[in-house]
């Protein structure tokens, strides 16, 4: 019988001081470590977009808990993703409410605009849309969700027009290099603690959080 060996990354040389420091401030404040998972999984994340294995198998070593626990925990928030996405998350809201509201004529827009699918991501890797049963917004639909700010109201031209100024906003070719040099240094130490950072470090925060403010839309 042939043994197979896996190496698992000491989370020291794999998660940066910041990560640490960051996750250690979240356990501390709660009862177990293993509580922490889910805002330690958070940290990494917005420090790197995505929660690779490597990141996974690091934080629950940091957190003495198994890899198998805390993947429980990550697959059970649909704002946690387990595969590489896009600089812009887009979440529509595909609830009764948005359904009755428009929300078709709004996501086969955006899906025409983007040329992309539920689960895919542009080529350039600015968009990732997804779905997403409800966000709390019943009383403004149709809604959709970018980062961490909510867009309501939305007509699929008010859609486009939001995604149009996210995308000239964005330093494409910068990304896109950041982008695919997070795929090509996956087994890298040394990348998975300073190169997944790059990709979002020269953004301010609303550019990051994917903010557009209805004063900007109006510019237009």
């Amino acid at each position: 019988m042939q043994i197979i060996n896996t190496i698992t990354p000491d989370y020291r040389s794999y998660l940066s001081k910041e990560e640490i420091a960051a996750i250690e401030h979240e356990a501390s404040i709660m009862e177990t470590r293993e509580a922490a998972g889910i805002e330690a999984l958070k940290v990494v994340q917005k420090h790197r977009g995505w929660i690779s294995d490597d990141s996974l198998y690091a934080i629950a070593q940091l957190l003495n808990m198994s890899a198998a626990e805390l993947e429980g925990v990550a697959t059970f928030y649909n704002l946690i993703y387990r595969q590489r996405v896009g600089r812009y998350v887009i979440h529509i809201c595909n609830s009764i409410s948005c359904h009755l509201s428009g929300y078709q004529q709004v996501l086969q827009a955006i899906k025409e605009h983007l040329g992309i699918d539920y689960g895919q991501t542009t080529d350039d890797g600015l968009f990732t849309l997804l779905s997403n049963a409800c966000l709390g917004g019943c009383d403004k639909a149709p809604v959709m969700m970018i980062g961490e700010h909510h867009y309501q109201y939305l007509s699929a031209e008010k859609a486009l027009q939001i995604l149009e100024k996210l995308a000239a906003g964005a330093s494409t070719e910068n990304y896109l290099s950041s982008f695919v040099s997070q795929g090509q240094g996956e087994n890298n130490r040394e990348s998975g603690s300073e190169q997944n950072n790059r990709s979002r470090d020269y953004l301010d925060d609303d550019d990051a959080g994917g903010h557009i403010s209805e004063m900007e839309l109006s510019d237009e």
